[in-house]
């Protein structure tokens, strides 16, 4: 089957796009949600119409969200968690307590839908994606670390009070 995008799809298309999907997905999920509609002649004719007012949506978008991907781009989440000798984890940390954490810390809403990652089963330090538009992808870190352990924050979050400290002290020198 083949549709005309009208909305941005993830992992399918951007709006004003002609694709071919099953027929199952296009029957019970795009056609029924708004999506897309058939790539009938008529409609193709207004594809360049859709594109182009899908564009100057996403530049809308974009540059509304540009803030909190620069919010969240520089967030970093610890977990504490207990975890077995191997390091596996006893329990797992989910999109949704990521989501909570993000709010709890910057105050940003963020849905665990907009994550691409799965449960975290084990410790160490990963990468999140979050989907905030098609182009605004920031990447959060995420540190799981055994409860009752401190943790090393990355060089570029650790305050600049060193650089001042050397400072005064070649002042003094003089």
């Amino acid at each position: 089957m083949k549709v005309l995008l009208i909305k941005d799809v993830y992992k399918l298309g951007r709006a004003g796009d002609v694709k071919k999907v099953a027929d199952g997905y296009g029957r019970n999920f795009l056609l029924p949600q708004g999506l897309a509609v058939l790539a009938t002649p008529g409609a193709m004719a207004q594809a360049e119409h859709i594109r182009s007012q899908a564009n100057t949506k996403r530049a809308v978008l974009n540059n509304e969200l540009g803030g909190v991907a620069e919010i969240l781009s520089k967030l970093t989440l610890a977990f504490p968690m207990k975890a077995g000798e191997t390091g596996k984890l006893y329990g797992s940390i989910t999109p949704l307590m990521i989501s909570e954490a993000i709010k709890k810390q910057s105050g940003v809403e963020v849905q665990r839908r907009q994550m691409d990652i799965e449960p975290i089963r084990a410790l160490g330090t990963y990468k999140v994606h979050v989907r905030l538009t098609v182009d605004l992808i920031p990447e959060i870190t995420v540190i799981v670390h055994r409860e009752g352990e401190t943790i090393e924050l990355p060089r570029e979050e650790l305050p600049e009070e060193p650089v001042e400290a050397a400072e005064v002290a070649t002042e003094s020198e003089e």
